[in-house]
């Protein structure tokens, strides 16, 4: 990777300071409150990416390398990406997509990858993958995905998903394994793994997550540029 420039790695060295205090105090959380129902999307350009959002156009373009079940994935969603969606990639200044890097640590992380894929190829992904953040508690207590997302996800619409899932099995675990390879390539041993892409450089953000003022401050700083 070619050197960057020093304002650009005064910004990077303020976000990995306290992105490691924030994917610290993640870390340490052993129990947390019961998430809320999903809310409904944010209206977003159509993207030909199944499992990204936004514009392909952005000048900025963020690769999130997630497992559904990881907790600092959850938190890094919650508190950071929910809000790049409604002020960056809604406005087309930032293309999210999401990578699927499921950690066989989790037992559940596969199951819930080939629902998220399935439900992406049929246009919902922001949906199921709300869905499966803000009810990841439960479901990863049992493995019982579908109960859990019942409360925000239509029985109807979950049987479209779980039918196409069936049928596209083999293109759907191909798709997750592709994403697994990249990761590989790009050296993710952790999730959230963030990229952003801007002007032609791609640079490696601090792995767990990244506090959302401070991200904030850098996809400005790529802005002005």
């Amino acid at each position: 990777m070619k050197p960057l420039l020093i304002s650009r790695i005064g910004i990077l060295l303020l976000v990995s300071s306290f992105a490691a205090i924030s994917g610290a105090s993640a870390r340490k959380q052993t129990k947390t409150p019961a998430r809320p129902a999903a809310k409904p999307a944010s209206v977003v350009t159509p993207s030909p990416d199944a499992k990204a959002l936004g514009s392909k156009n952005a000048p900025i373009t963020i690769e999130v390398f997630e497992d559904f079940q990881c907790p600092a994935c959850r938190n890094f969603y919650d508190t950071s990406l929910k809000q790049v969606i409604d002020e960056y990639v809604v406005p087309g200044k930032v293309y999210l997509i999401h990578r699927d890097f499921p950690l066989d640590m989790h037992p559940y992380s596969h199951q819930a990858a080939r629902l998220a894929n399935a439900a992406a190829d049929l246009g919902q992904f922001e949906t199921i993958e709300r869905a499966l953040f803000d009810s990841q508690e439960q479901w990863s207590a049992n493995g019982k995905i579908e109960e859990a997302l019942a409360s925000s996800i239509p029985a109807p619409q979950m049987k479209k998903i779980r039918d196409y899932q069936a049928a596209h099995i083999d293109e759907i675990n191909a798709s997750i394994e592709r994403d697994r390879t990249l990761g590989v390539q790009k050296k993710v041993n952790q999730t959230p793994s963030i990229y952003v892409t801007s002007h032609g450089k791609t640079e490696a953000l601090p792995g767990g997550g990244v506090d959302y003022k401070l991200l904030r401050n850098y996809l400005d700083f790529l802005l002005r540029q």
